[in-house]
Parts: C-alpha cells; structure tokens; sequence
C-alpha cells in the first residue's frame, strides 16, 4: 500500500517498504543534515531507538564535529518546524531526542503490518528481509545419537538451530538444515555384540530409540564384568568400518527405523530437517583425501601409530586425526564431511550449533580446515550454547525427546483441568496442553543469553504468570478471541478505509503501534547476535503493552464504529506481529486455549 507522506532520499542499507520506521530514522537524519556539515548517510547510523518515552534519540559527540555539543543541538533545534514525519525535538546534554508524527507513524505502521501479512502470495513477509539473497547456508544442529539418550544439550540444539534456521530464512537465505546423528563408532559394535544377547525384534519395532537404548546399557553391564565383551565390539565396529554386508545389515536397519522414529518426535516441537545424514555417511574416501592432504602439506606427526596434527602454537594442542588401529575419528570424519558439503552444496556459511563443552573440538577442526587451505574454511561458524541443570522428570531422570515433551503436556494438562469451564470449551486438550507445554520448554531455554548455564524448572516454565512460555500463548489467544467476541465488526473494511487517527487519544495504542513497527529491526539484530534472547524479549514487551492496553483501548462495547474498527484493526496488527515473533522461535500460535 502506498505510503501518502512526502518522498524522503534513498538510503542504502534501509528497506522502508518493509521497514516503514526506516522513512522516519530517515527524515531525522535529514534534519540534522540540513543543520550540520554531516551527509545523511553520515547522521543516518547515528539514530538510535530512544529510551523511557523518547521515540529516537541522536548522541551528538558521536559525529566528532568541531565546537561545543550544546551549539550543535542548538543549530539544529532552531531550524527545526514540525511536519508530516516528526513533531518534536528536545535536547538534553549531549543528545536530541525526537519524537514522530503519531498519526502518520500509526497509519503506516499498521498499513505495513497488515499488507505484509494478508497481501502477500503465499507466507506472511512482514519483519522479513532480502540481505540473504542468493546465499546458502548449511545449518548442522540437533544431532542426537542413535541408542543413546536424546539429552537436554540435544534439545537445546534442536530449539536454538531451528530458530536459526527460520531466521535465515527470513533474512532471504537458502537453508539447508542437517541433522547429523551420531550413528557410527564403537558404540555399534557395542550395541551388536548386545543385539545378539538381549535384541528383540517386537520391542524394536515398536520403539527402535528405547530398545536400543536398553540393549547399549545392558551390554554395557557385562563389558564391566567381562573385558573380551568390549574387544568383540571393537572387532564388529571393524568390520563395519570395512565395508562387511553381513555386519551393516542389522545397523542399517536399526539407523532407518530410529529415524522414522526422530522425525515423528520432531514434528511435535515443529521442527523439520532437509537432510538426516551422520557420521556414517562421511564417505572414506573424503577421510582418506583429508588425511593424504594433511601428510602431503606437512601437518601431520604419529604418536605411537596414532596421526595426530600438532596446533599448541594457536594454544589448541594436539588433534588425534586417525587412532592406532587404524579407525576413523570423529575429528577425521567431521573435516571429511565439511569437505564433501562444499563440494556437494557450494555454502557462503556452514553454522554448527555444538553446546560449549565442544569449542575445543570445534576450533581444532575449524583451524585443521583452514591449515588445509580451503577457502571455505573462514565461512564456517560455531553457534555455542552453555549448559541446562537440573532436567528431569517428576519420576526420574530425563532421557528421551518423547519423555520430555510427554511430561511438559501432561504438567500442563494438569494445569489447564483446574479451570473447568475454560478445559471443556477446548476442541483439543491433549494437543493443545502439548503445544503450551512445548511453549514453556523452549522459551525457558531462548529467554536467556544461549552462551549462559541455565536451571530447568517445571514450575515456573509452566506458569501463567510473569515472563514464561504459557503467557505468550495466552497472550496470543486473547488476540484471537477479539474477533469472536465482537463478530459485527469482522470482516475488517480495507485498511485505507479505516480512520487510525482516532487511537492517537490512546497513549496505549501509540505504544503498541511503535512497537509494531521495530519488529524488522529485533530480526536484523538477531541475525548479527544469533540470539534468539532478542526476540524473545521483544516478544514479551508486545504481550506486555497488549495487556496494558485492555483497560483503556476497549472494543466491546465502544458505541463508535469508526473507533471500534481501529480498535479492532491495532489488535489484529498486534496477533499478527506476535504470531510471526513466535513463528520465528519454531512456536505455534494458539487460537484457543
């Protein structure tokens, strides 16, 4: 929709068909550079969102311009007239604060808001950009090990990459998210050497994760008390590395059925891979490659018949590339892998998301790529994370990805029952207590800076109150119930005949309003930090000023339709924007609840 104010000059770097604030930063610029011996270009990084009821603010120093701070805001406060874009301007100390028409910030706002979400060909767009464009990048994240347990840093993983991946998606990337399992290595032969004992061909079609799990654990008991069983497993492991039918056959089936079984488990938390590979599929040939490249250039010393490549003068100590009995490594088989990605996919970015405990692991093999001379090797990045304390079940011990989102539902099944009335007007409470539970998990885990250690607790992630993942869902919901509660007033007019001007009265409604309009920018900046923290915290300040905004922006009942209508219309711009916010941290909005 055509914005109705005066052209304003381009600005390379801003978007505002999709960033409609972008024209009011602008504007501002172009005031203090018709003030100042300073370029838009030059005044334009320097306007900054304003704190405590100050739309934007400028810090004058930051120009370095000659003469004294209070001269500077003087030149520009007297040539200041208010117009179609900002209505005011105070200093104070060394800064200007602006404040912008609110009429016509409102009206373009929610114009933005709602073509960008309703006129578009297929997915809403608004709070999207095209930076990424005619980019690819490679996400690695989840990666859980077949037969063993699907832990808490797996689940971190799995939430914090699949904001990632949706983040890059909205900055106009093409994503490729892998899922690479732990499904080679010693442990198998471990787990075939147990099959053969304790493998029961029932228990592992009904559940291939737990049987196996059961069988590792089991077969693990009996190498304490018999060392030849470990020998026999690093025999079978052997084989397989070596190629033997008769010893891939059960693992393949195993790795097939334990797939089917994740992806089931996945769509649950509304996440989706493009590709499941995993250290099984790095072909020896690109190990082998690595391994002769790394001989030919020098890196490589041997320590007692293991290849080691010795990285003390970047502090990062040895790196064991090949043990003595000849076996691949995780190391070998991640450099083999890396290689053969950028051969297969031509990435301009790969993104790990290994929790900390790996950095070691990770700058060893980022600088082993980059001692091979790969161009490629400084597109790759580490997305970290620290560690979760305290998960575990009401019974137990958390161990599997079903176990915790079986427990989130059903501590918030028990919650939902204690409102009865509210409990039966919902079509589906199982699912729903699943998508609120799903909720509390992983805003508990994103509300944070990811690098922090954090203390899962059922409790507060489960409550209504206060900052937590329930709230947002009800938030949301409240949105949705508008519509039904006021159904003379749906369908909507078309925006331009809706008269915005009348919410300038509310305080509330302006808040709301601005805030709408930041959204583009909380998506760029989580695109420089990789924090999902950011949108989390945006997320929050909108249910916030929403649940301000009850008491005093009312629709039922308001006797004046034109009014009711942009009431109407702030709070279906408000469940828009709130349902992409929570469309981007892999979240369902709820419609009911």
């Amino acid at each position: 929709m055509a914005s109705s104010l005066p052209p304003l000059p381009a600005v390379e770097g801003t978007e505002p068909s999709r960033s409609v604030l972008d024209s009011f930063r602008i504007a501002i610029a172009k005031r203090i550079s018709e003030a100042l011996p300073l370029s838009i270009e030059q005044v334009y990084p320097g306007v900054d969102y304003g704190k405590k009821g100050e739309d934007f603010t400028v810090a004058l120093p930051r120009f370095r311009l000659p003469g004294k701070v209070d001269d500077l805001a003087k030149q520009v406060i007297e040539k200041f007239q208010p117009d179609e874009w900002v209505q005011s301007i105070t200093h104070d100390k060394a800064f200007l604060h602006f404040k912008v028409n609110t009429n016509n910030m409102m009206r373009e706002v929610l114009n933005q808001v709602h073509s960008l979400t309703h006129d578009t060909p297929s997915v809403p767009e608004y709070g999207t950009n095209a930076s990424g464009k005619g980019k690819k990048v490679i996400i690695e994240y989840s990666s859980p090990n077949i037969a063993k347990s699907f832990h808490v840093g797996h689940l971190r993983s799995t939430i914090i990459g699949a904001f990632l991946s949706n983040l890059y998606k909205a900055c106009g990337w093409e994503v490729v998210s892998f899922n690479y399992l732990g499904d080679w290595g010693t442990q198998f032969g471990m787990i075939a050497t147990g099959y053969e004992k304790y493998g029961s061909q029932e228990e592992l079609e009904k559940d291939a994760i737990h049987h196996l799990f059961d069988v590792y654990v089991k077969v693990n008991k009996d190498a304490e008390a018999d060392p030849n069983v470990k020998l026999e497993a690093a025999k079978w492991f052997k084989r397989m590395e070596d190629g033997d039918e008769e010893a891939l056959k059960n693992w393949r089936v195993w790795r097939e059925m334990s797939v089917r079984k994740y992806e089931e488990e996945y769509e649950r938390l509304n996440v989706k891979f493009d590709v499941y590979t995993g250290e099984s599929q790095v072909g020896k040939k690109w190990m082998d490659k690595a391994l002769e490249r790394l001989d030919e250039m020098g890196l490589i010393s041997d320590s007692e018949g293991a290849k080691l490549v010795d990285l003390e003068k970047w502090k990062l100590g040895k790196a064991v590339v090949r043990k003595k009995d000849g076996t691949s490594i995780y190391l070998t088989r991640d450099i083999g892998g890396a290689i053969e990605r950028a051969e297969k996919y031509k990435f301009d970015k790969m993104i790990y998301v290994v929790s900390s405990q790996q950095d070691l692991h990770l700058a060893q093999f980022f600088k082993v790529l980059e001692l091979m001379e790969f161009p490629w090797a400084k597109d790759l990045v580490h997305i970290n994370y620290g560690l979760v304390q305290g998960m575990s079940t009401r019974k137990g011990t958390v161990v599997f990805l079903d176990q915790i989102i079986k427990e989130a539902a059903s501590v918030m099944h028990d919650q939902m029952k204690t409102n009865e009335d509210k409990y039966n007007a919902i079509e589906d409470p199982v699912t729903t207590s699943r998508e609120i539970g799903i909720t509390g998990v992983k805003i508990q885990d994103m509300a944070a800076k990811r690098i922090n250690n954090y203390t899962f607790n059922w409790s507060r992630m489960l409550s209504f109150e206060g900052d937590t993942g329930p709230y947002l869902q009800y938030a949301h919901v409240r949105l949705a119930s508008i519509g039904r509660k006021n159904p003379e007033l749906i369908p909507l007019p078309p925006p331009s005949q809706i008269d915005t001007s009348t919410l300038a009265e509310y305080a509330q409604a302006r808040e709301i309003a601005f805030l709408l309009g930041t959204y583009p920018d909380v998506v760029k900046t989580a695109l420089k930090t990789h924090e999902p923290s950011g949108v989390v915290t945006f997320s929050f300040r909108l249910a916030h000023a929403i649940s301000s905004a009850w008491d005093a922006v009312i629709v039922k009942g308001e006797p004046d339709i034109e009014k009711a209508r942009a009431k109407m219309f702030l709070y279906e711009c408000a469940r828009d924007v709130l349902a992409a916010s929570m469309r981007l941290l892999s979240i369902r909005p709820l419609e009911r609840m």
